[in-house]
């Protein structure tokens, strides 16, 4: 997925310089090429639909939700079930009607914290001081035979996740996080493209993620990406459960959004809108790879 194909569509990019040595300057440039802050908490909402590709061409309709500051519902349509994981803010809930459940259940540790990322409307590099991340420029790295700026996250909880942005248009093209599942440290890497603007924000439409040193690789691939989306916010609640009185509350596929691969969706990374005033570049549309 290396150079994300920004193809120009018919408008002169602004080349925006290379000489960013900090990890505030790669991210101030980053925030400036996908559309700049205005745009960027201008959406209220976000609905993503799409599909999920696993290996041996198994394929799952996805939709996903975000509503500010931090919700986010998840859905995963597969055979004529409808699985569904959810962030309300401060509780997490799941529905999965495999092997009979109906009934939505807590999140496990593990699921927890993957539902939180996804939850972070805007990606950890915006406003990460205020998120409690430490970032750190630590140099230049190859990615796809092809030097990129290597950032080092630190998140609150101590978790290391390392972004590798892009030298022409500062968005991540890559992400790796160390993570414990199940007691156990494993490693998995995020490739991320085919950035197109959506309400003025260019957000990556396609996605790979597996395991580090592992070819084998998980697509998301979204068709449709919308902006302040008005979204009920019963959509996130966790339903009562079915034995208690009533019903929960039936899965949508059609108006929500399915659950991703492991490997946290690091966070959108677009190019931008370098329209009057932004001082960035505009990252045209192309494939993921």
């Amino acid at each position: 997925m290396r150079r994300i194909l920004l193809v120009t569509l018919g408008l002169a990019l602004l080349a925006l310089p290379l000489s960013a040595q900090t990890a505030d300057e790669i991210i101030n440039n980053y925030i400036k090429t996908v559309g700049g802050m205005e745009k960027i908490s201008a959406a209220k909402s976000l609905r993503r639909i799409g599909k999920f590709t696993g290996g041996g061409g198994f394929e799952a309709k996805l939709v996903q939700e975000n509503q500010r500051p931090n919700r986010v519902r998840e859905e995963f349509a597969l055979q004529g079930m409808t699985g569904v994981t959810a962030w309300d803010g401060s509780h997490g809930w799941k529905i999965e009607p495999w092997n009979g459940k109906k009934d939505p259940e807590a999140l496990g540790e593990d699921e927890q914290k993957g539902i939180i990322e996804d939850a972070d409307f805007d990606g950890p590099l915006v406003n990460y001081k205020a998120k409690g991340i430490k970032v750190e420029y630590v140099g230049m790295e190859p990615v796809e035979g092809t030097d990129a700026y290597k950032l080092k996250l630190t998140m609150p909880d101590g978790e290391i996740r390392h972004y590798y942005m892009d030298t022409d248009y500062y968005v991540p093209i890559k992400i790796e996080t160390k993570r414990i599942v199940r007691g156990t440290e494993r490693e998995f890497e995020t490739s991320l493209g085919d950035y197109k603007e959506v309400n003025g924000w260019y957000l990556p439409f396609a996605y790979e993620v597996g395991a580090k040193g592992n070819p084998n690789r998980q697509k998301i691939t979204y068709t449709s990406i919308e902006a302040n989306v008005p979204l009920a916010d019963a959509r996130f609640i966790e339903p009562k459960q079915s034995g208690a009185g009533a019903k929960a509350e039936p899965p949508d596929a059609s108006n929500t959004a399915p659950k991703k691969s492991e490997p946290a969706k690091p966070a959108a990374k677009p190019p931008a809108d370098p329209s009057a005033g932004q001082g960035g570049k505009k990252p045209a549309e192309g494939s993921a790879r």
